[in-house]
């Protein structure tokens, strides 16, 4: 199979081992919560992140893998060579509206995809929703392969995690995160460009569980760029759909 130009060159932006991903300097985090996340390519030259959720199933964004295009997860060897998997499906939520999702408004950004193959070196995240009621200062744990600089592709690639807390008014239709430290006032941590559809995690009594999907995210203070609000999609309102799609692909979460 011919791979696009678009892709190839959308994966060698994430061959540079970075210094740090998630603006403001996240951990890394290849092991606990990030052995669920994988990279997600498209050959319009884009990369998102996604979760392993089943063995062949991803939970993304859905403005992360819009018709039109190919995509395909990258796994890596041990010789940390990467690899294109194919993706078998992508199923988008009826109900997303990108106009809203660009506009930072609630919609449903949430996507499946079926891999080919089941991921390489991964083990699937827990499937969970936020606890009910979410109040702002309740904690959260987000992760992707995004970029440490915005407009930087070079900086993104490594799987990074950040605590944030919950800002504004969060509910069942969206959740607004910040850093703790600079509360969305200044530079801090929070995604960007590449951990779109990555992973929102809560600590739960059976161990850490995704309850939503990464957005959007705006500079301090809401200007445009990263390291002030996260903008995420809860799981509360989708999950019913992700189960459903799941046992019409044949995986049971």
């Amino acid at each position: 199979m011919k791979i696009p130009a678009a892709m190839i060159a959308g994966l060698a932006l994430l061959l540079a081992l970075p210094a740090r991903a998630i603006v403001g300097g996240g951990a890394p985090s290849a092991e606990g919560v990030g052995r669920a996340v994988v990279t997600i390519v498209g050959s319009r030259g884009n990369f998102c992140t996604g979760t392993l959720i089943a063995p062949k199933l991803v939970l993304t964004a859905a403005h992360c893998v819009q018709p039109g295009a190919t995509y395909k997860i990258v796994e890596y060897g041990a010789d940390r060579q990467p690899q294109l998997q194919d993706v078998k499906s992508v199923a988008i939520h009826p109900a997303f509206s990108m106009k809203a999702m660009t506009s930072h408004r609630a919609t449903a950004d949430v996507a499946l995809l079926q891999l080919e193959a089941a991921a390489k070196g991964k083990s699937p995240a827990l499937l969970g929703i936020p606890a009910i009621p979410i109040v702002v200062g309740s904690r959260f744990t987000i992760a992707g392969i995004g970029v440490a600089v915005r407009g930087d592709g070079k900086s993104g690639g490594t799987i990074r995690a950040a605590g944030l807390v919950a800002t504004g008014k969060p509910g069942t239709l969206q959740i607004r995160l910040v850093d703790p430290v600079g509360q969305g006032a200044r530079d801090g941590l929070g995604a960007c460009t590449g951990d779109s559809g990555g992973p929102v995690f809560e600590d739960k009594p059976s161990g850490p569980a995704i309850v939503g999907v990464v957005s959007w995210s705006t500079g301090p203070n809401g200007a445009a760029g990263c390291g002030g609000l996260t903008g995420v999609t809860p799981l509360t309102l989708y999950r019913d759909w992700i189960l459903q799609t799941a046992r019409q692909w044949g995986s049971v979460l």
